[in-house]
Formats: C-alpha cells, sequence, structure tokens
C-alpha cells in the first residue's frame, strides 16, 4: 500500500529531478506556490493531509512525466516487480567529459560500461552516468547517478545530456532550440551558457530522474 510519507517524497524528488523546489514545481503546473508546502501536508487536527489527484495531475503534464515513472518515484523497491518494474541491469558510465564510451550511435559502446539495476529495460535505451566532482552543485553531487533516456520527449526547462560531434558529452539544461541552434545553460556554477549550432549536435536525451 502506497503511504501518505510517499506520495509527498515522491512529488519532493519529481522537483529535484527538474531542478526546481516543490514550489517551484507547483508553480509551473499552474498552483498556488504553497500547494506543496510542508506545511500543508498535516491538516490542523494533525490528520494527513494528501496531494488531490489534480493536483499530481497538472504537474505530471507540466514535467512531461509519465504516470508509471511517478508511481516508480514513490513504489518501495520490494514492490516494484509486482507493479509491473523490473530492476533490469543498465548500462552505467562515469560522466564522460569526451564522449568515450558511447558508439557511433550515442549508445553505450559494450564492454565499457557498469551496470545499475533501474526500473525499465535495455528496450527502453535508458543509461546511467555516474557525477564525478562537484560541478553541478547544488543540483548533483559527487556519485550521484542520473538516468537519461534517449526516447523520451524534451522539452524548454529539461535536464539533458548533449554529445556534440566534437565527441564532448555533459548534462546541461534546455533553455531554446530553434531550427538552427540549441541555447544550454548550465547545471550548477562552474560553467557558462553555450548556444551551438544544430549541425553540432550529435544527439541530446533528457535526464528523467536522479540519485539524491
Amino acid at each position: 500500500m502506497l503511504s501518505h510519507d510517499r506520495v509527498w517524497a515522491a512529488i519532493d524528488t519529481l522537483a529535484k529531478i527538474n531542478g526546481m523546489s516543490p514550489s517551484g514545481l507547483a508553480r509551473r503546473a499552474g498552483l498556488d506556490p504553497t500547494t506543496f508546502n510542508r506545511s500543508k501536508r498535516i491538516a490542523g487536527d494533525g490528520r494527513p493531509r494528501w496531494p488531490s489527484t489534480e493536483s499530481i495531475s497538472k504537474v505530471l503534464e507540466a514535467t512531461g512525466t509519465a504516470i508509471g515513472d511517478f508511481v516508480m518515484l514513490m513504489t518501495p523497491p520490494a514492490m516494484k516487480d509486482r507493479l509491473g518494474g523490473t530492476a533490469a541491469a543498465t548500462p552505467l558510465l562515469q560522466t564522460p567529459g569526451n564522449g568515450n564510451g558511447f558508439d557511433e550511435d550515442g549508445l553505450p559502446a559494450s564492454g565499457r560500461w557498469d551496470e545499475v539495476p533501474f526500473p525499465g529495460s535495455r528496450e527502453d535505451g535508458i543509461f546511467a552516468l555516474e557525477v564525478s566532482g562537484n560541478s553541478m552543485l547544488p543540483h548533483y553531487r559527487d556519485g550521484d547517478t542520473i538516468i537519461v533516456s534517449p526516447n523520451s520527449p524534451i522539452r524548454r526547462g529539461d535536464r539533458v545530456v548533449v554529445r556534440t560531434r566534437a565527441g564532448d558529452v555533459a548534462p546541461w539544461i534546455l533553455y531554446r532550440r530553434t531550427t538552427r541552434t540549441i541555447e544550454l545553460h548550465p547545471i550548477g556554477h562552474e560553467r557558462t551558457k553555450r548556444v551551438v549550432p544544430i549541425d553540432e549536435i550529435d544527439w541530446i536525451s533528457r535526464i528523467t530522474w536522479a540519485s539524491q
């Protein structure tokens, strides 16, 4: 059974994945910024207060999150298999600045990756990157794992991993995309924004989850 704490924890995690606070997530979904405040999670008489289905629906739509992915965020690991999730062996590579570890199609190259369990399957095309260093603080810390999904739709404001034709691979925030260029903003404080011509981009994939 899903608990009050796990539902709220899933909302907090969804906010972190998208680089926002719970109030920022509420604002992006068109809700009152205080909707997900901790003070509103317990009623005045001490009873647990649950988020409404309408508010959950709006944040899923605003972040492009599938209901199944949200269920996985609030599901204890021991129950994931019962709900249709499987702990598939997902390719894992330490954050690669030079693009080593990918084949010519931009997929994990066989024999160069470790593996971690994560709900999903190889057919999904997902892979994991382990953050090295603290250049992306406060969003990602050294040792955090980010899950990248090449098949997920990408929207402005999403966190993404970008590989250039020069072979550079790095996480960014997609700020703007036109027919000619992509504007990328840094995750963290040690880089500056970049405007990259479309023809210099090898691939761009959405970050759908991060261990925190």
